[in-house]
Order: structure tokens, then sequence, then C-alpha cells
């Protein structure tokens, strides 16, 4: 008979989806697919079929297994799927990784390099694997199978959910069989079925017809060869399970029950053995190999599904001759099957099979296996390196030897987390816990609280990390003072960098609690140079000057002790903290960073200093060549958070530049990635970004809505509010020409800078506030020196408006020719930032009509023109109020009733009534209206009288409502 039947039996649907599937994939539409059901059910026999179709179609096969062989090892599945493609891909594909190749190399050795240490973001290597497949598949698709994913590692279920997400418009096929049955990877297939992002194929028992037709092919049998009494009586032994239908028939054939004559096949007898389960099937084949062939099973099931045959050999005894002999035997008889691993590894082929192979042994049996076993791992790798010390531990858990046990997972779970995979850290510090508890020294204790709160922190669970750091400060287990020191400065600087200041804060008070008067240097300057950069982004007042105290403090006492790592981090607080005073000083402080982390070969605050050089040249100049550097340099090195910030401020300069479409898809695609990585600060800049492009877009709804999801951030007492409030509600107010909206909240800026200092300076308080007030006269030559004079006022984007208010201030003294010099370098000043200079074109008119000075006629047609195309009516039609007071003539904008709704032309409103519905949104009085709108209330009143008519509204709230609900719409 066959080990299985020819084709697919009683999956002809799924069969088909999967099929179609394929075919999408190659056209470059990619997808997931998770395969659940019951040991035997025929998940990976579906699964196997679409392999045969993707090989046919000239697809990329990549095949992974998950393992039962010890606790879960980081990303194995993941590493034997790309090592297939390594060894028979594409030899330039490593070369077109990019960034990516180093990352890779925490699965494929033959890419790695001093920069692949293992630290990654696990999104950062989801992403490689998923750009992998994509250059794997770019010529014909590519197909990645993951076999029993239940076994599979925390990390491996991780980088899948993100592929998941991601393959959509890639040619990339994500394939993988999952146990139904209660665990984290079937919660991630039945999560990203509900998100859309899979297809669950659930697989069920085969009904009554189907296990006949599956009888028939694998006995090879024509038509009406197989009695109906053979196949009832296998259907209802096996409940419609593949797997068991194929196992008890074979036993019916090998057992003589069922035998085949002339006649076809036929059950030998009247009588007939009652049949077994499986378990009993599998157990009687194991007897027939022998008292050493049933041996060896049983020990290697001790191990798991798949097994080193060199420490089964070990612990059997048996010479080589003998050990192939058997095993030849066991493979002959269905039993095993080569693994690919290596020549070392064999695999039982059904995963029922160990479960029927441990009940035929006792607990004390199982022991006394267990453990040696665990010898002979030790003896044939005594540094128990990677997994081995993972099996050695699991070992020696069931040999009931719990001290050494729990010893060994610690030393497995702190290599996990050194190397990268803190889900697999916890998982086995978890195992490690009750052993170590209850059998272990204060000393083993002590060490495994300590990993196991670093590995939480790493993983961002850093509310039981804060749980357990307050444990550990209220016991013995640290002992000395000193590491709970340095417990609390590594926890603070870990929830810095995600973002969490307060977490951050706590963990910095609680070390200086420990600092006693006797505390070491080596201990202080590490708490201050931490705190000093914690302080600047805090909301006490002062807090700028406070870091920069301390910072030097740190660099001090970090110089003298021989710490560099350490004065690199206080050297990059100092330059953040003197950007008030003096860019250049910043500079120097940043280059002297620079050099010590060169000369230590301190590769991330080498890429912290260069990103500190290019922010500054950014903020002097509007230059972003050296960011963008900078972010290259990162990324190459693994510096992944400072390239996400990077790309978060670039995505603000493209706001500034008013290159709207290129900011949305930079934000959009950074605001991803920074909330996968749960980094909160980038994420809420990179929300108050959005909140200015929507703003500078006078698109108030828009920006109201990303204004409240950034106070869902902690928006509201963040550093970032001052530059959402100056970037995009004055912005707004400003193109809705509301003025007294846009001072109030430079007002309030400026009230909340005087309380507490900012390290961000271009929320307006050094330019655009200076210009506001110096054309409503409460401002002179006195405030625009101490602006023009401080460091924030020579900042590019500041200094345009610092250049327009001194052009406004000498038109008003006589001074026309000055004033129009100075005006035109406050345009070449603007050349970069496009729609803050039309608004500034459309400001300083005002105050040139007044005074008598320079062309705000040409001014105001460049900025009425930009404004008409940007659909901006209100500050549109404030600068053709203003044309038509220097007598130039206005052009008629009728022609841009295009701008009006479909649904509300076909009402017959006209462009100018369209202006009135506009703002009635805002539910102002004819008088504010008319004000907006430079027209006459009595004229807004009769455009209001038309609407109400047109839209059948009921009164004027009623009308109000009705724009509402249009203008989202639009929206």
């Amino acid at each position: 008979m066959r080990t299985r039947a020819p084709r697919l039996i009683g999956r002809d649907a799924e069969s088909a989806e999967v099929g179609s599937a394929l075919e999408r994939t190659r056209a470059g539409h990619g997808c997931s697919f998770f395969v659940v059901g019951e040991p035997g059910i025929g998940k990976t026999r579906l699964a196997a079929d679409a392999i045969g179709s993707a090989l046919d179609a000239g697809m990329v096969v990549l095949r992974g297994r998950g393992s039962t062989t010890g606790p879960a090892v980081p990303f194995r599945p993941l590493t034997e799927a790309l090592l297939s493609l390594v060894r028979t891909g594409d030899p330039d594909l490593p070369a077109r990784l990019g960034p990516y190749r180093p990352v890779l190399g925490r699965l494929v050795p033959d890419w790695a390099d001093e920069s692949s240490r293992g630290g990654e973001s696990l999104v950062v290597l989801a992403e490689g694997v998923l750009r992998l497949t994509a250059l794997a598949g770019a010529a014909g698709g590519c197909l990645l199978f993951i076999d029993d994913l239940q076994d599979a590692d925390v990390e491996t279920l991780a980088v899948l959910e993100y592929l998941c997400g991601n393959v959509s418009g890639l040619p990339t096929m994500v394939l993988a069989t999952v146990r139904s049955e209660p665990g984290d990877a079937l919660d991630l297939a039945e999560t990203a079925a509900r998100r859309d992002e899979a297809r669950l194929l659930s697989l069920t028992r085969l009904s009554a017809q189907e296990v006949h037709e599956l009888v028939r092919g694998c006995l090879d049998a024509e038509p009406g060869e197989v009695p109906e009494e053979v196949s009832r009586l296998l259907f209802d032994d096996s409940a419609g399970n593949p797997l068991v239908v194929e196992e008890l028939l074979h036993e019916l054939v090998a057992g003589g029950t069922l035998v085949h004559d002339r006649d076809g096949w036929r059950l030998a007898g009247q009588t007939r053995a009652v049949p077994q389960t499986l378990v009993n099937s599998i157990g009687r084949r194991v007897d027939r190999l022998g008292p050493q062939g049933s041996q060896l099973l049983s020990v290697a099931a001790v191990l798991g599904q798949r097994f080193p045959l060199s420490v089964v050999q070990r612990v059997t005894g048996l010479d080589d001759h003998a050990l192939l002999s058997h095993l030849r035997a066991a493979v002959a008889a269905q039993l095993l099957s080569p693994d690919d691993r290596g020549a070392d590894w064999y695999s039982f082929q059904h995963p029922l099979a160990v479960e029927g192979l441990l009940t035929r042994l006792t607990p004390v049996d199982r022991a006394k296996i267990a453990g040696s076993l665990a010898d002979a791992v030790a003896e044939l790798h005594p540094d128990l390196p990677r997994e081995w010390c993972h099996l050695a531990a699991e070992l020696r858990a069931r040999a009931g030897e719990d001290r050494v046990a729990g010893q060994l997972y610690l030393r497995a779970g702190r290599r996990a987390l050194d190397g990268g995979a803190p889900g697999t850290a916890i998982a086995l510090l978890e195992r490690a816990e009750p052993a170590l508890t209850e059998h272990g020294t204060a000393a083993e204790r002590g060490d495994l609280l300590e990993t196991m709160l670093y590995a939480l922190a790493e993983s961002g669970q850093f509310d039981r990390a804060r749980v357990l750091a307050e444990t550990l400060r209220t016991t013995t287990a640290l002992g000395d003072d000193s590491r709970r020191i340095e417990v609390c400065v590594r926890l603070a600087w870990a929830a810095q960098v995600a973002g969490r200041w307060a977490d951050g804060d706590a963990q910095v008070r609680a070390a200086r609690a420990l600092l006693g008067p006797d505390a070491t240097e080596e201990q202080t300057v590490q708490v201050d140079a931490v705190d000093a950069y914690l302080t600047m982004f805090g909301t006490e007042p002062g807090r700028v000057h406070r870091g920069e105290r301390l910072a030097r403090r740190a660099l001090e006492g970090a110089e003298r002790i021989g710490r560099p790592a350490t004065a690199c981090q206080a050297w990059y607080a100092v330059g953040l903290a003197v950007r008030e005073r003096d860019l250049r000083e910043s500079d120097a402080c940043f280059q002297k960073m620079l050099d010590l982390a060169a000369q230590h070969d301190l590769a991330t605050w080498r890429n912290y200093a260069l990103t500190g050089l290019a922010g500054n040249a950014w903020l002097a100049e509007g230059d972003t060549t050296a960011l963008d550097r900078a972010r290259a340099e990162a990324l190459r090195t693994g510096g992944i958070s400072l390239a996400l910030n990077a790309d978060a401020i670039l995505g603000l300069h493209s706001v500034l530049c008013g290159e709207f479409r290129v900011a949305a898809e930079r934000l959009d695609a950074c605001l991803a990635e920074s909330a996968r990585m749960q980094l909160t600060a980038i994420t809420r800049y990179v929300l108050m970004a959005k909140a200015a492009l929507a703003g500078q877009q006078g698109d108030r709804a828009a920006m109201t809505a990303v204004l409240t999801e950034f106070a869902g951030h902690g928006g509201e007492n963040s550093p970032e509010m001052p530059l959402a409030q100056g970037l995009a509600k004055v912005f707004c107010a400003l193109l809705e020409e509301d003025r007294p909206a846009a001072e109030a909240e430079l007002a309030a800026i400026a009230a909340a800078q005087a309380e507490r200092q900012s390290t961000f300076y271009l929320a307006g308080p050094h330019g655009l506030q200076l210009l506001l007030d110096v054309l409503a006269g409460r401002a002179g030559w006195a405030d625009h020196e101490r602006v023009r004079d401080s460091a924030a006022g020579r900042m590019r984007w500041n200094r345009q408006f610092v250049l327009l208010a001194e052009a406004v201030l000498l038109g008003r003294d006589g001074r026309a020719e000055e004033a129009v010099r100075v005006r035109a370098e406050a345009s070449r000043t603007a050349e970069t930032f496009r729609s803050a200079r039309v608004l500034g074109l459309r400001l300083v008119a005002e105050a040139a009509i007044a005074d008598g000075w320079g062309e705000p006629g040409v001014w105001l047609r460049e900025a009425e023109e930009y404004f008409h195309r940007a659909e901006l009516a209100a500050v549109a039609s404030a600068c053709r109020t203003l044309l038509r007071r220097t007598g130039a003539p206005v052009a008629q904008r009728r022609a841009g009733s295009e701008r009006v709704p479909d649904s509300l032309r076909v009402l017959g409103v006209t462009l100018r009534e369209f202006e009135v519905y506009q703002l009635l949104v805002h539910r102002l009085a004819n008088k504010a209206l008319a004000e907006r709108l430079h027209i006459s209330p009595r004229t807004v009143e009769k455009h209001v009288a038309s609407l109400l008519v047109k839209t059948a509204s009921a009164d004027r709230s009623a009308l109000a409502d009705h724009a509402v609900r249009t203008l989202r719409g639009r929206h």
C-alpha cells in the first residue's frame, strides 16, 4: 500500500482557493493563509499540494518548521526557510538587501557582520524578511511556508504577524499550518483573519465517502475493489481523521486482517481484532523493531518530535552498525524520516507517534531517560551553545533536577536577551522562576529577577517592569545598592528611548534615593547623565538649564574616571541644551562627542552625534543634506530609532516647504513604524507634524482630528505641544483670516515657554509672533533686536519672519528703500518655505499699503494666485480686497465654481455663497463672517438667506449643521 493517497482528498475548495491565491501572488498581490486543524487532519498535505503548484509555476519556495525540541528557539523556522534560499537562491540577492542584510544576519550566518549584534527591533527584522521575500519573488512570486507554527517561538510569531499585515502589494504569499489548540499561534491566526490580513482555512474531518476515496487511493484500488465495510470500519474508528485512517489501514494490512486476492481487498475471516487507537497502532509497529529498536525510539521520544541521533546513541549505547540498522527499520516502518536540519537529525513522521511512545513509559522511566539524555548533551556539547542549553534545561526539569534546570533556563534566558529576543527570554526566565525561588541561592534569585527586569523593559512591558523593579528595591535579592542603581539607570534609559518620560523619571528618582553620602563617582555620573536628558523633556520650569547643569556635572565626572560612553551621553545632552544660546557652540559639543565616539568605537553614540549635527544644520539653514546622511548611517549600523527620528524631521521639513503630498507619504510611513516599535516620543512628533500638514493647508477638520489623536498620546503636556500650536493652529487661523485666534494661540505658547523652557524653537515666539506684534503695533525696535540677536531668531524658519518684521518697522519709519531691501532678503530666506512665504507676502502687504512703500500689488497678486489654487477662500478673498485698495485690477474668480461641491452646485449655490457656507461651520455672526470675507454684513445676510432656501434648511443652526456634514464628507 502507499503511505498516502496519490491525490488530495476532500480538500477541493481549499486547494482551489490557495491555488487562486498563488496566481494573484505571482501577479504581485500577496496574501497570507493559515491552515488550521487537529493533528493528522491534513494541514501539511494541503500545504504540500500548494508547494507543488508553486514550484511548477516557477515560484521561489522557502520552507521552515516549528520545533518541539526543548523550549522555543528564537527564529528557528525562519532560519530554516532562509537558509534554503541561501543554498539555492540568487547569489546577488544579499547585495540588494541594503541595510537589512546585517539585520538578517541574525537568521543567516553568512550575512552577519560586526553590526549584527541582535539588538534590532523585531519590526526591523520582520521588514528585512519581507523585503527578502519580495526580492526573491520579484520574477515569479515567493511562497514562505511555515509548518507546525504552534511549536514556533514568540519572536517568529511576531515576525509572521508583521508579514501578514504588509504582504499586500508584494509578490509574497505566507502559508502556515497551525494546530487547532489554544495557544499564541492560533491567536495570531484568528487575529490576522479578523483584521482581514489573512485567510483562515479550518480543515474538517473527512466524510464517509471521502474516507472511502482515501482508502482506495492508499491501496491503489479500482472502484469496487475495496468493500464498503472496510471503509466504514476505518471511518468509524478514525472519526474521519486522515492520519488515523492511514495508520489504522497500515495496521490492518501489516497484521494480515486486510488481504488482497484476485477478487480484490477483503477482511480475512469472519472475526477481526477490534481496531485500536492510533497510539496502540504505533506501539505495535514499534514492538516489531525489537527491544533495541523500541529502546531507541522511546529515548528519542523523550527528546521530542525532532531529535539528534548522536545524543540518542550516547544514551542507548548502540554501536554505529546497530544504530543504523534499527534506524533504517524505523524509516521503513514509516515511523521516522531524515530531518532537513542535517545528517545527525531525524524526526518522527507524525506528532502522535511521540505521544504514543511516551504513554508506554512510566513516570520513573521518563525521568531516568531525561536525566541520561541531559548528561549526554552536556558531554557532547560542554558549553551548551545555542538551543542545546534550552534542551538541557528541559531535560533536567523532566528528570526532577529542579535547581539545575532553573540555572540552565536562566542561562538560556540571558542568551536570548543578549541576542535581541526578549520574548523568548521572558518565557525561559518564567520557567526558571519557580525552581530558583524554591531551590536557588539568594544570588541566583537576584540574577533571575534582574535579567527578567531587563527583558521586560526591552520588550516594552513597562508596567510589569515597574512592579518588578519595586520588588527588587524592597528585597535583598540584588545585594548591594550599586546593582540596584544600575538597574534603575538601565530602565530609565530604555524608557527615554521609547519616549516614556514619566517612567524614566521614576527610575531616576529611585536611583537617587539609593545614592547615599558615600556614593562613588561611578554611581553618580551614570545617574546624572540619564537624568540630564530626561529633565530636558520634562515639564518643570527651567528644565533645560537644569538638564545642562546635570549633563556638565556628569561629563566632568565621566572624563575623570574614564567612562567614554557616559561622556558621550552627557555631551549629547549639553549639545541639545545650548542650542538656545548658540548653534555653533552646540555644533562644537556634538563634534567633541563624535570624536570621542570614533576614538572608542561607540557606534551608537556616533549616530547620536551625527544626528545632533544634522539637526543643527537643518535648524540653521533648512538644509537636510546632513540629515539624510545621518539617517542612512543609522540604518546601516542598526540605529533604527534614530533613523525614524530623522524620518520624522524630514517629514516636518516637507510640510514647512509646502510639499504636502510628499510630507503625507513620509509621515504616514514613519507613524506606522514608530507605532509598531512603541516609540512614543517619535509617534507624538509625527502626529504634531501631521497636524501641521493639515493646518498649513487650512483643513481645520483634519487638523482637529489629528490633534485629538495627538492628545491621546500624551501630547497636551508634551514638549511637542508648542509646535502643534504654532505650526498647526496658528497657521490654520491665519489662513482663515482669524488673526485674533492666531494671536491668542501665540500668547498661550509664549506664556507656557516663559514658565518652562523648550528644546523646540520653531513654534512662533522667535519669529511669527514678532511679526504679528509689529503689524498690530504692540512691538517695536527693541523687541525686534531682542529676537533677532537670539540663536532661535537666527534659525532660518524664524529668520524669514524676523526680517519681515524689520521691513515693516523700516517702512513705518519712512525708510522705504531699506524696507524694500530687507523684504527682498526675507523673500530669499523664505524661498524654501513656499507656503509661509506667500502668507508673509499677504501679511506685509497690508502694512506696505498703509505706509506707502514697496510693491504690495505685485506681492498680493502672487499670494492670491497661490491661495486661490489651494482653495483657501478666506485668505484669497482678503488678498483680493487689499488689491482693490491698491487700485490694481482684481481677477474675477467666478470661473472657480468648480470648487463648489457637486451636491451644492446642483442646488444653484454660487461661489460667493459657498465661501460664506464654508465659514458657517464656525457658527459666526454676520459681522464676523463679513470681516473674514471682507464684504458687508448686509451682503452676508443676503447670501445666508439664499443658502437657507437652496438647502431647504429650517434655520441658521440647521444650515450650519448642513455645512458641517457636507464639508466633513468632502475632507
